[in-house]
Formats: C-alpha cells, sequence, structure tokens
C-alpha cells in the first residue's frame, strides 16, 4: 500500500466527518491510524482528527512530543505544555511521560552526570536537603540513590579526619554515645567504631590495649562489658585480670589448673570458702586428694568408680543413706538379718554385680532358705511379693506350704483339705473369681448359694471336662433361663437351645409365650419324651391350630396336616377348631387327643 492510498483514505474519512451522519463516524472507527506509521495510543485515541492534521493537511504532521507539546508551537494551540519550572532537561518528553497521562511523569535518572543532583534537588524544583541535613558540600549522589532516596547509605567516611566523628555523631545529627556507654574519656569514636565499617558493635580491646583496670568497666554499668557475678569466689576480687587472661574471650576465664599436679592440695582452695568444697554428705574419703575422682575440667559429677580403691566387705562404710549418691538401705529392704540361719555380713553378699550394676539384688540367688518366707513375703518389702489379700490366703502365715520354689513363685501347688475335697459343698467360698477361679462368663446362671459347683463339677483335677449336668439342683430356675442358646460351651454340648423347627409355640398357642420347656418335655435326662401341651388353646384367634396342622408346615413332631379346605363349610373355616368342625369349639372328635 502506498502513502498517496493512505492519505486518500484518511482525507475520504475527514470528509465524511465534516459532512457529519453516522456514515461518517463508522468510517472514522473503520480506519486504521497504525496504517501511517503512528498508531494512536492513551489520550491520543480520543482526540479530534483536526486537532493535529490542521486545515486538513496530512502530510508533514509532525509525530515528536515537543512540537505540540511547547508553549508557541503551531500545534500546541490548548495542549497541556510544559511548564516554565520544569526539570531542566534534553530528554524527549516521552523519556517520562507516556501518553495515558502526563502527570506521574517518572524520571529516569539514568545517563545523568554524576555530582548534578544539585540542579533539580534544591528545594524548588525537586526535594533537597532537610534542615537538620548533616553539613556537607558533597553531592547528593554521594549517599543518595536515585532508586532510593532515604535511607541514605552511602555516606563516605573515608574523607572525615580522624577524631572528628562526634561533629556528626552527637545525638542530634547522628547517633550519639548512650548512657551505659563505657568511661572511654577524650578517645574519639572511631578508636574503636569503624566508620568504613558497621557502627556497632564496637570493639574496644581490639583497638586498644589495656591488661589491667579491668574493673572499671567491668562492674555491670556499662552495655557490652560483663561485670563480675556474685559469686563466692569473685567476692571481693578487683583484679579481672589474675584470672580472666584473654579480653577477646571473658567468660571463659577460669584459675589455670594446668600447673596442678597429683601432689598438689585441692583443699587448699576448694575447701568451701575459697572455692567449692566438700558438702558434709561427702562419703568419707579420709586423706584423699580431690584429684582422685574430681576433674579440674569437670568438677562434678565426680569419676569415682571403685576403682581408684579396691572395697570389699565393707560396701556399708560407705552405702548407708548418710552419703548420697551412695545409695543406702532403703526403709523398705528386707529384713535379711532377722532371719534365722541366714548370714549375711555385707551389701555385695546379694548386689552380686558390685558396683558396675547394683540393683537389681539376687537374694535367692546367694542365700538358700525355705522357710520364714512370709519375713520378708509380707507385701512391706517390695519387690518381695506378698500374699494377696483374698479368702484364701486368710490367716496364712506358711507360705512354703504351697509354694515350693523360691525362683517361680507364682508355680504353686494348693492342696485341697479334705474339709474343702469335691462332695463338701464348700468349692464357691474360695472359686468365686477374686479369690480363686470363679464361673466363666458363659456358665449357666445358676443360683450362688444353693447351688454348691460339685453338684454337677466331680473332680478337683478335671475340673471343667468331668461334668454332669444336675437338674435337681436348679428346680427353682425356669428350663428356658439355661436352655436359650446362650450357655452351649460348657461340659460336653453344653445347654441346648431348641431347634430351628420346634413348633412355635410362643405365638400359636394361647399365653405360649409364658410357656416353660418342661409344660411338654417331662424329662432332663429324655430331652425328646414329650407330651404335647396346647396350653387350653381354643383356635380362632385365642390360639391357632393351622398355626402347627395346616398343609405345608414342618415343625418337629408327628401332628396331622391338612388343609383348611379339606372339608366344604360355608363360611370357609378359618381354623380347624370353630364351630362344625373339630374341638375344643367344634362338634368333631375330642379335644386336643383326637380329630374326629
Amino acid at each position: 500500500m502506498t502513502l498517496g492510498t493512505v492519505l486518500r483514505g484518511l482525507a475520504a474519512a475527514l470528509l465524511a466527518l465534516a459532512a457529519g451522519g453516522t456514515a461518517a463516524q463508522g468510517a472514522l472507527r473503520d480506519f486504521d491510524h497504525a496504517r501511517t506509521g503512528y498508531p494512536l495510543t492513551g489520550q491520543h485515541t480520543n482526540q479530534r482528527c483536526e486537532s493535529c492534521h490542521v486545515d486538513g493537511i496530512f502530510k508533514g504532521t509532525p509525530r515528536d512530543c515537543a512540537s505540540c507539546h511547547t508553549a508557541g508551537a503551531r500545534w500546541a494551540r490548548g495542549n497541556t505544555v510544559k511548564t516554565q519550572n520544569h526539570l531542566p532537561t534534553t530528554q524527549a518528553c516521552d523519556a517520562c511521560h507516556t501518553t495515558q497521562s502526563y502527570v506521574g511523569a517518572r524520571f529516569s535518572h539514568v545517563g545523568l552526570a554524576p555530582g548534578s543532583c544539585l540542579g533539580c534537588h534544591n528545594g524548588a524544583i525537586a526535594s533537597g536537603k532537610s534542615a537538620g541535613h548533616l553539613v556537607t558540600s558533597a553531592s547528593c549522589d554521594s549517599c543518595h540513590r536515585s532508586s532510593a532516596w532515604s535511607p541514605a547509605t552511602g555516606f563516605d567516611h573515608a574523607s572525615v579526619l580522624p577524631g572528628t566523628c562526634a561533629t556528626c555523631h552527637n545525638g542530634s545529627r547522628a547517633t550519639g554515645k548512650n548512657a551505659q556507654h563505657v568511661p572511654v574519656g577524650s578517645q574519639s569514636c572511631d578508636a574503636c567504631h569503624r566508620p568504613t565499617g558497621h557502627w556497632a558493635p564496637a570493639r574496644f580491646h581490639a583497638a586498644v590495649v589495656v591488661t589491667t583496670n579491668c574493673a572499671s568497666c567491668h562492674n555491670g554499668s556499662y552495655n557490652g562489658a560483663v561485670g563480675r557475678p556474685a559469686t563466692p569466689i569473685h567476692s571481693g576480687a578487683t583484679a579481672c585480670e589474675s584470672c580472666h587472661q584473654s579480653t577477646s574471650n571473658w567468660s571463659s576465664a577460669k584459675v589455670d589448673h594446668a600447673t596442678f599436679t597429683a601432689a598438689t592440695n585441692c583443699a587448699s582452695c576448694h575447701n568451701g570458702s575459697t572455692a567449692t568444697g566438700k558438702n558434709p554428705t561427702h562419703v568419707p574419703v579420709g586423706a584423699s586428694n580431690c584429684s582422685n575422682c574430681h576433674r579440674v575440667s569437670t568438677w562434678k559429677p565426680s569419676t569415682y568408680n571403685h576403682t581408684q580403691g579396691i572395697v570389699a566387705n565393707q560396701c556399708a562404710s560407705c552405702h548407708s543413706g548418710a552419703y548420697p549418691p551412695a545409695d543406702g538401705r532403703n526403709a523398705a529392704h528386707i529384713p535379711y538379718q532377722t532371719l534365722a540361719g541366714v548370714a549375711i555380713t555385707n551389701c555385695d553378699s546379694c548386689h552380686k554385680a558390685g558396683y558396675a550394676s547394683w540393683t537389681p539384688a539376687r537374694f535367692h540367688s546367694a542365700v538358700s532358705i525355705s522357710t520364714q518366707c512370709a519375713s520378708c513375703h509380707n507385701g512391706s518389702y517390695p519387690p518381695a511379693v506378698g500374699k494377696p489379700n483374698t479368702s484364701t490366703h486368710a490367716g496364712v502365715t506358711v507360705c512354703e506350704s504351697c509354694h515350693k520354689s523360691a525362683s517361680s513363685w507364682s508355680a504353686v501347688s494348693f492342696a485341697h483339705s479334705a474339709a474343702n475335697a469335691v462332695g463338701t459343698g464348700s468349692c464357691d467360698t474360695c472359686h468365686n473369681g477374686s479369690t480363686a477361679t470363679g464361673k466363666p462368663a458363659a456358665h449357666i446362671p445358676v443360683t450362688t448359694g444353693p447351688t454348691k459347683c460339685d453338684s454337677c463339677h466331680k473332680s478337683q483335677s478335671s475340673w471343667s471336662s468331668a461334668t454332669t449336668m444336675n437338674h435337681s439342683v436348679v428346680t427353682a430356675s425356669s428350663c428356658k433361663s439355661c436352655h436359650s442358646g446362650s450357655y452351649v460351651s460348657q461340659g460336653a454340648t453344653g445347654a441346648l437351645a431348641k431347634p430351628a423347627n420346634h413348633i412355635p409355640e410362643a405365638t400359636q398357642l394361647l399365653n405360649g409365650a409364658a410357656m416353660d420347656c418342661n409344660a411338654c418335655h417331662r424329662s432332663s435326662t429324655s430331652w425328646t419324651s414329650l407330651a404335647m401341651n396346647h396350653n387350653a388353646s381354643l383356635g380362632g384367634g385365642a390360639g391357632w391350630c393351622k398355626g402347627c396342622h395346616q398343609s405345608g408346615t414342618a415343625y418337629a413332631g408327628s401332628m396331622e396336616r391338612k388343609a383348611l379346605t379339606h372339608q366344604k363349610k360355608s363360611p370357609p373355616a378359618i381354623d380347624c377348631s370353630e364351630s362344625g368342625c373339630h374341638r375344643p369349639l367344634g362338634n368333631k372328635g375330642a379335644a386336643y387327643s383326637k380329630w374326629d
């Protein structure tokens, strides 16, 4: 497309606009100004064509900002123009401004000559130095950055004369000494603070050599200068440097024990006043030197492990309870000294592992004893197990009558006396679930007391298997209380429940739900020997004959079964027993024993 074609198209659009009308507006909207090589953006898209194309002249229309936005220019007319107090710059307008909005310009400092900041940052054209600014003739960009005016971080102290820090660092213009500053007299700040590095922390000892007078600063009154702690060893001490040998590591000071030997009398200092000494409960060591057990690198805990002096049959000299941490015999220790025939002279008679493993001790491993068990096994001397609080053990004082082994206390052999033999009815005196094993949860529900265990259980050695059910002792209970299907795990077969094809007596007989098994089953030894009990059922709702006697039922028994329609009747029969049919409500046969 040629320039002539574009200009003719634009001229046609302007002529159409001059003529007015919808067609003209459509023509302007359809014209793509980017085809001229100058796309319209931002606020330019809202301007009328003649704002730029003066007198309908297209050729030569300027494309630079200054031709339209400079006061007095031909194309300026009512446009926004550069003000009289505009920053002095030769850059094009669009270097800072955009067609979106003339205001909010973003000045690019790129390319500005160093040291030229004051040309604009003079308080008139742009922000300048505040009234409290440091007195300096340096250019703004010596400290400030065009990317972030504040805080200023680039102040070059290189040109500051030594000893003149306080000119600025006086607490007003810049940070000065606080009230807790160490007393440095007339020393200049830069003697400790490094002007070209970090102001804090200062390094006094790195700049000043001091080997005496430490307490002038190290008295707890000045920040960063540690004072002496309130300990006895520091009480009255005024010359820190007698122990604190290094100004670079104040807290690691200690008396130099390196020159001490095994011949050094530790107690000359470690006497409880000058330095830590033995406390009143220290084990009796006689004249032994502290260094036999204690180390100068770590005073506590001591390293005594009995190798410093072999101790045999003298344990109680220390292990009496008076010298912790040397454990003594506690109040619950077994009273071995009261046992006849037990010759124990010292701790290591039972504590065989010695100092390497003081507990547990093994009394029975060291001493053979077969009597007097209750002297220790009474519950007062754990871990010596005492007898449990059960009726079986009530009044028992001789443990060894049942407990035959000291190595397996719980393996007992209980001998039932003749008074407690099977047949005496005394089983539940002990076998109640607490004193000795009682009835399991699946046992049939029998009345405790009147019903005795040995009524059914016939052997103490085969308690569970040697069982014969004795119904004579449960006559006070209903059959259903056991024969419900819940108690089938005891004995050979358990208390069997009625089979699945049992007649539905609960729903088909009159008051059948209240009937017990023995209404029909007359013998506990022969369950299948029975005589049917209809419980005075009449039929027709007062019990139902057809519930069992109708064709199609398959309940156990040899009852006769027929359909209700086996004889024609009007109205049709609803049950076997009714008027005109079988007794008891009809006139045929004999009630409950003969149909016809």
